[in-house]
């Protein structure tokens, strides 16, 4: 039987429910900063943008012109959004295109008061994604004071092993920009994300654009959900907004009292050389 540690007290964060200018970065970050100094008024300590926020989805921009449209180490272009994380006191898990050594990866940044913390880059593309992109290879957690935060990006929450990794980890909250579309997207992240949470009794958060980019139709319903898999605060689905939540160590352990899936969690057996049924005959 495994033990997880919980969080002694609760973290407010914000799913910042955003639209991007097409490539244009410096114009998203300060829309970004403006966005955290408004988080942090709120008491947020930390906020989630969507997918590719900093460049908008934008692949064919991208692909023409990843110097002007995708994010480098150590961008100045950060500057503002560095300053807003500090001015606040909040971490800032921001979507960019970023480019390094090369390549290009869709990733979520961290910044917050001391300037760039790191990043995570997504490990499962999308479709088109493939041929534009490299894969991340690792996972990423994200500490701010006692709470563990899983980070992904989109379709990451596709899939159950991404999430359940983050829980192996000790996290307390799987956290995720993404751009999900009206009609199938939106129908795929009501039924990921509460699986998600409630899979692994750990929170779900999802910052999801609004408007036109990359010429999708976002669905907006950013939102949290708990760790029971009900729904906390939820977004509507087509203006600029943050949802809000508290994050509960009360509601964590209640979760995992009733649920104890992840406690009781043991290595499958191997499947290779069993055959189930009946012999075959004649």
């Amino acid at each position: 039987m495994t033990t997880f540690d919980l969080p002694a007290t609760p973290l407010r964060v914000a799913a910042a429910q955003t639209r991007s200018v097409p490539g244009e970065v410096e114009a998203n970050a300060a829309a970004a900063a403006r966005t955290l100094r408004a988080a942090g008024a709120c008491g947020a300590r930390v906020v989630v943008f969507p997918e590719k926020f900093l460049s908008g989805y934008e692949p064919e921009l991208i692909r023409a012109d990843p110097e002007r449209c995708a994010v480098r180490p150590g961008d100045p272009r950060l500057a503002p959004v560095i300053e807003a994380c500090r001015a606040g006191g909040v971490t800032a898990v921001v979507g960019a295109a970023v480019r390094d050594g090369g390549e290009l990866y869709v990733s979520a940044l961290v910044l917050d008061a001391t300037g760039y913390a790191g990043r995570y880059d997504k490990q499962t593309l999308f479709q088109q994604e493939r041929t534009l992109y490299r894969p991340g290879t690792a996972g990423a957690t994200l500490q701010v004071g006692d709470w563990r935060l899983g980070l992904g990006v989109c379709y990451d929450s596709g899939f159950p092993e991404h999430a359940r990794a983050a829980a192996l980890d000790g996290c307390h909250a799987y956290v995720v920009g993404a751009l999900f579309g009206e009609g199938n997207g939106h129908h795929e992240s009501r039924i990921w994300f509460p699986a998600r949470a409630f899979d692994n009794t750990v929170y779900a958060v999802l910052a999801n654009h609004v408007g036109v980019t990359g010429g999708r139709r976002a669905c907006g319903a950013s939102a949290v959900w708990g760790p029971d898999g009900r729904l906390v605060a939820e977004g509507g689905p087509t203006d600029e907004e943050l949802v809000l939540a508290d994050l509960l160590p009360e509601r964590l352990r209640a979760a995992r009292e009733a649920e104890p899936m992840l406690r009781d969690l043991r290595p499958l057996a191997a499947r290779a050389g069993t055959v189930l049924g009946a012999a075959p005959t004649g």
